[in-house]
């Protein structure tokens, strides 16, 4: 008998490890809302923001959202890119049951597309850090995010369930790489900034790729059109509608 028990000691701290190895890794944040973090890509760290909402459970995977920023919210200070999505989430946080990752484009010359290595760092650490759903992965945006969102979601179309382009632009060759998506876009006929004609091009290219494409069009409203789309849309709703 006590010559086994080495044995049945050992045995339990393997069952243990490996119990606690196959265990999910994810911790409960410390706090939730709109927290402030720092991803290191190519050498320069680059501040952004992750929202957790109250309902976040470390166990359960939780449907996320990237959302990319334009011109006006451009730099450096980690913030600014939240104003106008974070905005409508505190007017109806019940809307946005999602993990929502804010990254910031520094330049205002440069495209999305040109971030995305910034992008995709800055997704693997939410997955690092919190219970992110890979099948409910959503990405929107707005004037150049808009044009980011057409562009990054065509660099990866098997990445995501569904895209939300807001005032946004692309090419005929975009179009047919994400044909395939669920997508719904919004634009203001009386858009100076990107003409409304640019998301009406969209639509028709997708739906000539075989795909469709849902489009809302604000009269009267002109660049703006994010406001109508994210506080008085049901797009959280619409997003959960769709999975991978």
């Amino acid at each position: 008998m006590h010559g086994s028990l080495p044995v049945i000691i050992l045995a339990i701290v393997l069952i243990a490890s490996i119990a606690a190895s196959a265990a999910p890794a994810y911790k409960a944040p410390a706090e939730k809302g709109f927290l402030s973090r720092t991803v290191t890509v190519g050498g320069k760290d680059m501040k952004y923001v992750v929202y957790i909402p109250d309902s976040y459970d470390p166990k359960k995977p939780m449907p996320s959202i990237i959302f990319l920023n334009g011109a006006g919210e451009c730099g450096t200070d980690g913030w600014r890119q939240v104003y106008h999505f974070g905005g409508a989430i505190k007017l109806a946080a019940d809307k946005w049951p999602f993990i929502v990752m804010f990254p910031q484009k520094q330049d205002v010359k440069s495209a999305w597309q040109d971030e995305e290595p910034m992008v995709m760092e800055i997704l693997r650490k939410t997955r690092a850090e919190f219970n992110v759903d890979d099948s409910r992965l959503y990405l929107t945006g707005l004037s150049q995010g808009g044009h980011g969102t057409w562009n990054i979601a065509a660099r990866n179309p098997g990445m995501f369930a569904a895209i939300a382009p807001i005032c946004g632009w692309a090419s005929e060759e975009v179009a047919k790489k994400v044909a395939g998506l669920p997508i719904w876009t919004f634009h203001g006929d009386k858009d100076e900034a990107v003409k409304l004609e640019c998301s009406e091009n969209m639509k028709k290219w997708i739906e000539a790729a075989g795909g469709q494409c849902k489009l809302t069009v604000y009269e009267g409203v002109g660049h703006n059109s994010w406001d109508n789309a994210y506080r008085n849309e049901d797009l959280g709703a619409w997003f959960l509608e769709h999975r991978k």
